[in-house]
């Protein structure tokens, strides 16, 4: 093959790769020149990763899992969730630590396990076939007392090489980790960054961080810089290999959570459905390149977009990571941030710390900046009571269908159409599935890809009078890949 043919199916199999892998086929040749367009298909293979929960003796987890019913994921399939290094055990016997923590039922219904204590460890996760396409699964735990206590929630994300994590901390009362997942037969090599007020810290680790094939590494943030800083952003960029990476941010005054990486830097982003009853909203802004961003800082409400008093503009200086404190900025009325460049065009990245309560009942969540729904977004964990859907269309006035699928337990799937006007932030009543028993799975589809629609789903209850919260941001769950469509043409082989 010439090198046209190999950059056609590398540039293929590179698209398919960022959830899975999609099958590239050769279509009978037409007799004619006209372009096809590409077909969506659905993924057939997905890894997820899930980071070890809770160093608490007090801690229960539950994850859940859910592959949404997606068309053309036909036939067999399969779907678990084994412990960092089980998988690698062939032809030993595997005691119980090496089993499946939960092994996902049919598409359309989702499957729920628990975990207790301070020895659940990380979690690789592998689905093939039907159960691939946007399978989605979520890490909630709850802590009783302690450092971190409340309720704190994760996404399982796919490998990469680069996260951004702004709003970590190496603060006197926190206690953050930076977790790294390798799901790999090879090590990899991680280099871990640091930027706090004054820009890059330097570092105590000089060689990069080793990673085992099939095993996860929690790294303690106050060990590789000296010094308190308390507003941080963490790069974590992958030298050789992939690994999945979160941080698990502790505090121990006002609870904590999971920090997931923000969206990939962008001139202008949006942090979705900040809760309605945040006391506190701190917004952390980090710019990676050579020069400095200016940025116009707007809330959609409701209403519409609005300036927040006093804090109409953030300059970003280069290299440095820069906080405000926007107090009470949704006023009762859930909202959402919406950066933009007021002059040139300077790639940043963004998340805020957002606390409940009030004196020593308070909890704290993050969110970070996060891309559009996409085609479709997925969300799993849901309750009756404790789940509240926040969506924004800062551009335009969009169209969303919301599908509650069926209950872990027993219900019927129930779904509604909703309206979102241009500039606003809707917190929306969500249809609950009848009959509902267990937990339920959330998809949102837009009715249009020209108006990006931003969502963020929260979680809450009460635990020992605090208003425990945690909330997760809600992209495109990438359960399709567009493959060109290819005609069989066997002249350039002899070019």
């Amino acid at each position: 093959m010439n090198r046209t043919t190999l950059s056609l199916i590398a540039g293929v199999t590179a698209l398919a790769a960022v959830t899975g892998f999609a099958t590239l086929t050769t279509p009978e040749a037409s007799g004619t020149d006209t372009a096809k367009a590409a077909a969506q298909l659905p993924v057939e293979r997905t890894g997820l990763l899930c980071p070890a929960p809770s160093n608490s003796d007090l801690a229960d987890t539950t994850y859940t899992s859910f592959t949404p019913v997606t068309e053309g994921a036909d036939g067999e399939g399969t779907a678990e969730l084994v412990p960092a290094g089980a998988e690698k055990k062939e032809g030993k016997k595997k005691g119980k630590a090496d089993k499946p923590v939960l092994e996902p039922g049919e598409p359309g219904k989702p499957v729920v396990g628990n975990e207790s204590g301070s020895e659940s460890p990380a979690l690789i996760g592998t689905a093939e076939g039907k159960f691939a396409p946007g399978w989605t699964v979520q890490e909630t735990t709850e802590v009783a007392a302690g450092s971190g206590r409340g309720l704190s929630g994760v996404n399982c994300t796919a490998a990469d090489t680069e996260f951004w994590f702004p709003g970590a901390s190496t603060a006197s009362s926190r206690t953050d980790y930076v977790h790294l997942t390798n799901p790999d037969d090879s090590a990899a090599v991680v280099d871990l960054e640091l930027y706090g007020k004054d820009g890059l810290l330097e570092s105590t680790v000089e060689d990069g961080i080793t990673v085992a094939p099939h095993s996860s590494e929690p790294v303690l943030l106050s060990t590789l810089a000296e010094g308190e800083e308390t507003d941080l952003t963490v790069h974590v960029n992958v030298r050789s290999g992939r690994v999945g990476a979160a941080v698990q941010a502790l505090d121990d005054e006002v609870g904590g959570d999971w920090l997931a990486a923000t969206a990939e830097p962008a001139e202008s982003l949006v942090i979705p459905g900040i809760p309605k009853d945040a006391t506190e909203v701190r917004l952390v802004a980090f710019t990676p390149g050579g020069t400095d961003a200016d940025l116009k800082v707007r809330l959609a409400a409701p209403s519409g977009l609005i300036t927040p008093a006093g804090n109409e503009t953030l300059r970003v200086k280069a290299g440095m990571t820069t906080a405000v404190d926007l107090g009470d900025v949704t006023r009762g009325e859930a909202g959402s941030l919406v950066l933009t460049p007021t002059s040139g065009a300077v790639p940043v990245v963004a998340a805020v710390r957002v606390v409940r309560g009030k004196g020593d009942k308070q909890e704290t969540a993050f969110i970070p900046a996060a891309g559009p729904v996409g085609t479709r977004a997925t969300a799993v964990g849901n309750t009756e009571k404790g789940t509240t859907l926040a969506l924004t269309a800062p551009d335009g006035t969009a169209e969303v269908k919301v599908t509650a699928s069926a209950g872990s337990e027993g219900g019927e799937a129930a779904s509604e159409t909703y309206t979102i006007k241009a500039g606003t932030t809707q917190e929306i009543e969500l249809p609950v599935p009848d009959g509902l028993k267990g937990t339920y799975a959330l998809t949102l589809e837009p009715s249009s890809a020209t108006t990006p629609v931003y969502a963020s789903r929260t979680l809450s209850t009460t635990l020992n009078g605090v208003p425990a919260f945690t909330v997760q941001t809600l992209p495109d769950d990438r359960g399709t890949v567009s493959v060109p469509n290819a005609d069989q043409d066997l002249s350039v082989l002899q070019r």
